[in-house]
């Protein structure tokens, strides 16, 4: 099914000024459409243990629209408090509890993060704060998880987290998961690698190249050939005895859609690819915007642009046409049918990908169903469904013999 929501509808304020509920979930303050999205992202992530419903709704009761001061302070206030409470349950050998609140934690100090600017004194700290949280929540973890550097430039490593599969088997299958413009690593276990890991899936999540710690600490901006950095992880994975080398996927979201699938075209030894929120051209999608557009400081950031026209132009390259046809791998477009940034891309995606012969598959979500607002930001636990059921058949998983292993992952 497609939709009728107006391409990059996310600047529209709606005729109804209240909090209420729209087709692309829940919509807090209709007079600040961005801070709305972002709001509604944090809101949804509650459901994957990045936080809990009340406290969310009480760091927003304390907010004032649209000012990003306030946002950071409610948002930084509740993580605090996580942080805390977690480092008291961990010393208490309360390790369930300490789990949760840093997952929470990790979250809110994301929020937190999200509308500072790059220069800005508690940008990279605030970031780090938010790694702690994911290190001591992945260290509990059965098996733990790993905190990894993977060998990418001299000196600058792509940053990630490998989280092993909690069930039998010598050598499993993996999911690299990356996100887009804003999304990184950390935020990825809401969106991507909880449904993975739990069919039996590892996940190796991480930030490349004008993402998370490879941007803040390494300066690496976005690059159009993503085939280079996935392929990196690609090399990295190989050196396990861990991992099916004949079972790696990638899944991308949001901007992230474009970097998987690029990569997809040029990086044969993936065995599926997955856009989690379909980009057919970067640039067509970002249009004409200039400085006033909600996203300008993120995209001038991480296209390493002067400006927001510089980065427009840098965005050029970033675009699937002619690029498709190398694809030879299983695709699935997963899109939300009310996605407020833009819809036909996933359309266009997949009808260019059919045409050059590709095996795709198209998943719109439609608003009756929930899950359609931008990478299912409104109900992420059904994107996540939807994507690693659809890798599971890929893969050849049985997940009813899977659940009659006896194990009991903690996950």
């Amino acid at each position: 099914m497609t939709s009728d929501v107006p391409e990059n509808a996310i600047d529209i304020v709606t005729g109804d000024l209240s909090p209420h509920y729209e087709p692309m979930g829940w919509h807090h303050w209709p007079e600040h459409p961005w801070f709305t999205y972002q709001f509604r992202r944090g809101l949804g992530e509650t459901q994957e243990g990045g936080g809990a419903v009340s406290e969310v709704f009480q760091a927003a009761s304390r907010m004032i629209p649209g000012d990003y001061d306030s946002w950071e302070k409610e948002w930084r206030h509740i993580a605090d408090r996580n942080w805390k409470r977690g480092l008291e349950a961990e010393e208490n050998g309360h390790v369930r509890t300490a789990m949760n609140c840093f997952l929470r934690a990790a979250d809110y100090y994301r929020q937190a993060e999200f509308y500072l600017a790059p220069d800005h004194p508690r940008r990279l700290p605030t970031f780090e704060a938010m790694e702690a949280c994911s290190h001591k929540f992945l260290q509990y973890l059965n098996p733990p998880g790993e905190v990894v550097d993977i060998p990418y430039e001299d000196g600058k490593p792509i940053c990630g987290y490998f989280v092993r599969a909690p069930f039998p088997g010598d050598r499993m299958p993996v999911l690299i998961c990356f996100g887009g413009l804003d999304s990184i690593k950390d935020e990825m276990w809401f969106m991507q690698a909880h449904g993975a890991l739990q069919r039996g899936i590892s996940v190796l999540m991480v930030d490349l190249p004008g993402q998370g710690g490879t941007l803040r600490r390494h300066g690496l901006t976005a690059r159009a050939d993503t085939e280079v950095p996935v392929g990196a992880c690609i090399d990295w994975l190989l050196t396990r005895d861990d991992v099916d080398p004949d079972r790696i996927a990638c899944c991308g979201s949001s901007m992230g859609g474009y970097y998987a699938a690029r990569a997809g075209c040029y990086e044969p030894r993936l065995a599926a690819c997955i856009a989690h929120g379909a980009i057919w051209s970067v640039h067509e999608m970002w249009g004409d915007k200039d400085e006033s557009f909600g996203l300008a400081m993120h995209i001038t950031w991480v296209m390493g642009g002067k400006n927001m026209a510089d980065a427009l132009e840098k965005s050029r390259p970033f675009s699937l046409e002619g690029h498709l046809d190398h694809m030879k791998c299983p695709f699935l477009v997963l899109h939300g049918g009310h996605d407020v940034l833009t819809v036909a891309a996933a359309r266009q995606t997949y009808d260019y990908a059919v045409s050059k012969g590709v095996d795709a598959t198209l998943r719109i979500v439609s608003p009756e169903e929930t899950g359609a607002e931008h990478c299912q930001h409104d109900n992420p636990t059904m994107g996540q469904e939807l994507l690693a059921d659809w890798l599971a058949d890929i893969f050849g998983i049985d997940q009813r013999a899977l659940l009659r292993t006896g194990w009991a992952p903690l996950i």
